[in-house]
């Protein structure tokens, strides 16, 4: 299992190279957007002491979440592909299981996220450098283990959407307004008590605190809800797109 497991992965991450587009938005676009805010922004902390916490801490963990959503969409969007073309039908025709079948995507997405979070921070070492406060392979963890809960997500929009062409615009009406919600750039508590209580139950909220917190030097154990809060939505994510996935 784990041979087929690692030559469909092998075989997915050299399908996902080959389409620049992919490639560009997934890695590209966050390092980018990284890169120009940090060297902008890097201009105003040098001309005021009163900056925004946006500037001094949220920039990594505002691209990290683009790194995040991107996955998820490009799961969704290449699910819903596959499914169309009727590639998923014949894979599972073939000795893989199920579940390795879309272990394999994970993993593809997984690594490509650790891919750009790395290019980020190495791109960003001139106009933002990363304080050396700051545990980056905590921080790493804690991105993959945030991204895997909402690649959950991504799974149950490929189940549900009818076609390829809408899964990246049902994705993005899903994922954007989400992260407006996240505590990110307004803080929770001072949202209306109704978009309080629906930001409670989005796994973003919990992966802007912990990605904050760790960014912050702060340990996993002060964060033991929001791990507990994405483990759930995982397992609930997961069990209902197990429900209502299609494999053709």
């Amino acid at each position: 299992m784990l041979r087929g497991l690692w030559r469909l992965t092998w075989l997915e991450i050299k399908i996902f190279v080959r389409e620049p587009l992919g490639l560009i938005g997934t890695v590209g676009l966050p390092v980018l957007i990284y890169v120009v805010l940090g060297r902008l922004l890097g201009r105003v902390t040098r001309v005021s002491s009163d900056v925004p916490r946006f500037v001094s801490v949220d920039l990594p963990i505002f691209t990290s979440l683009l790194i995040t959503a991107n996955a998820v969409l490009s799961l969704a969007a290449i699910i819903a592909i596959y499914r169309e073309g009727g590639i998923l039908k014949r894979l599972r025709a073939t000795p893989l299981r199920p579940h390795t079948i879309l272990t394999a995507h994970v993993m593809v997405k997984l690594l490509f996220t650790a891919i750009t979070l790395a290019a980020m921070i190495l791109a960003g070492r001139r106009y933002f450098p990363v304080p050396a406060t700051v545990p980056l392979a905590s921080f790493t963890a804690a991105l993959l283990f945030s991204t895997v809960s909402i690649l959950s997500l991504g799974f149950l929009i490929a189940s549900v959407v009818p076609t390829a062409r809408f899964a990246q615009s049902i994705g993005s009406l899903v994922l954007y307004p989400m992260l407006g919600l996240s505590g990110l750039f307004v803080p929770v508590a001072s949202l209306p008590p109704l978009l309080q209580s629906v930001a409670r139950v989005l796994p973003l909220t919990y992966a802007v605190s912990l990605l904050r917190g760790i960014w912050r030097g702060e340990g996993w154990s002060v964060h033991l809800g929001d791990v507990i809060a994405l483990t759930l939505m995982f397992v609930v994510f997961m069990a209902v797109s197990a429900k209502v996935f299609r494999w053709e």
